[in-house]
């Protein structure tokens, strides 16, 4: 068990708090339709980044008004279906604790505000007090900038955290902002997060050791 010393914790949200993989293949399959793509191929390009992004890659002719109005539909789509969507193990009980002990935490996600307010809603998070969402950044993972960005609005330097991702994308975002990064294997394998300086399955396996002196993560 390795013992992380820290002031603060970053949080992605999909696939580290939140399982919303039912909603996403959903909403990113049926996109993937609609435009004449493949849907497995979508799917694999698409986690760990932001949205816009995606669409970009994936619809290379397509001009800056055409990418926007296709990342609202998308947006519109994925705030208001919800369904499936759930708590991964422990996060709600570590998120808790973390309010009961002060201990400060933000959730640092590529999902716009009303998709990842949504999300965090139907998995019954508890509302981070530092919610950065792309509406925030010039730029997204796998760039620092977000992160960066999650430790500035909690008071801190990303070298005093440590980040939770669950894609190489987001775990290079941390890991560039000088952050401790530990990778969760909700869905890809070890070999996958390479990025990461430890792995855990879930949530449930950390424990906190907090005093007027220390704050240490155990994982």
């Amino acid at each position: 068990m390795a013992n992380v010393p820290f002031k603060g914790l970053l949080f992605d949200l999909d696939g580290t708090l939140v399982d919303s993989i039912p909603a996403v293949t959903r909403a990113w399959s049926q996109w993937a339709q609609i435009k004449g793509l493949d849907p497995e191929h979508v799917l694999s390009v698409i986690h760990g980044r932001p949205a816009m992004e995606s669409i970009s890659e994936l619809l290379e002719d397509a001009s800056q008004a055409e990418v926007v109005r296709e990342f609202q539909w998308l947006e519109d789509y994925e705030s208001t279906d919800t369904k499936g969507t759930k708590a991964l193990p422990g996060s709600v009980a570590l998120l808790n604790a973390l309010n009961e002990k002060q201990v400060p935490w933000a959730i640092v996600t590529s999902g716009t505000l009303p998709v990842a307010n949504a999300r965090i809603k139907a998995a019954g998070l508890p509302l981070p007090k530092v919610l950065v969402t792309p509406e925030k950044l010039t730029n997204g993972k796998p760039h620092p900038e977000p992160y960066l960005t999650g430790a500035k609005e909690l008071g801190l330097s990303a070298d005093q955290c440590i980040c939770f991702e669950d894609t190489q994308a987001g775990l290079l975002s941390g890991k560039s902002a000088n952050a401790v990064a530990i990778g969760i294997l909700s869905h890809a394998s070890k070999a996958e997060l390479p990025a990461a300086d430890y792995h855990i399955r879930s949530m449930a396996e950390l424990e906190l050791d907090i005093s007027p002196t220390k704050m240490m993560l155990h994982c």
